[in-house]
């Protein structure tokens, strides 16, 4: 950093140099930990007025507590200081269907973990529907699809889902260690079933993660999410 030699220009002493270059410093570090205003604009369009706006990034991320499906609690306050996605998911639904048989939701788990990102994937199905699944039919199914999220559970009631104001499986949202969201929208931009699709495609979720990780302000910290509508 180039300072004025001034001796007239408080900037140019030493104490001054160093406050300015903290305040510099600090004023990256806050911006590199949230949306930009023009991205937040941009979130604002795309999510609208209303409950989704609740969860638009920069938003406190709404707290919960839900049994795993190996029934012990999991609570978003307790995971506070971490990174943690949320995916929504439903096994019979044929977006989940392309991204899990091509295993491209699992690459973007593991990705995740790399990242030290905690994982929760919640199913918001209600019971008696027939997309319905039991905790013992989701672990058998992650089994199958070798699926690795740090925690799966089910949102039987649809509290967390309406909370979250969750529309579509998948539907994805990454939360910083404040616990505020800093992504809220779709796994990727190519809204089919098609696996043939994932190649082609940018992985909203992933770049997310990249960026936010790594200090960097979301660049696309909403979309819309597509897919099949949660069984509320």
């Amino acid at each position: 950093m180039n300072l004025a030699r001034n001796p007239a220009s408080p900037a140019s002493t030493p104490t001054a140099a160093a406050g300015t270059a903290a305040a510099k410093n600090g004023s990256r570090r806050r911006r590199d930990r949230c949306p930009t205003a023009a991205a937040l604009l941009v979130a604002v369009l795309i999510l609208g007025s209303g409950p989704a706006a609740a969860v638009a990034p920069g938003n406190p991320a709404p707290d919960f507590t839900l049994a795993t499906l190996d029934g012990r609690p999991v609570s978003l306050a307790d995971l506070k200081g971490k990174w943690v996605a949320l995916e929504w998911t439903n096994p019979d639904c044929p977006f989940v269907q392309k991204h899990y048989g091509a295993g491209n939701m699992q690459a973007t788990q593991r990705a995740a973990a790399e990242a030290r990102v905690l994982w929760l994937q919640i199913n918001s199905t209600r019971p008696g529907h027939p997309d319905h699944k039991s905790a013992r039919q989701m672990s058998d199914w992650l089994q199958a699809m070798k699926a690795s999220p740090t925690y799966a559970a089910l949102d039987e009631a649809g509290t967390v889902g309406r909370a979250y104001s969750a529309r579509t499986t998948p539907h994805m949202y990454l939360i910083n260690p404040a616990g505020q969201i800093v992504y809220n929208g779709a796994i990727d931009d190519r809204r089919s079933t098609d696996p043939a699709d994932i190649a082609g495609a940018r992985n909203h979720m992933r770049a997310a993660i990249a960026e936010a990780v790594g200090g960097k302000p979301v660049s696309l910290p909403a979309t819309t999410p597509y897919g099949c509508s949660i069984k509320y």
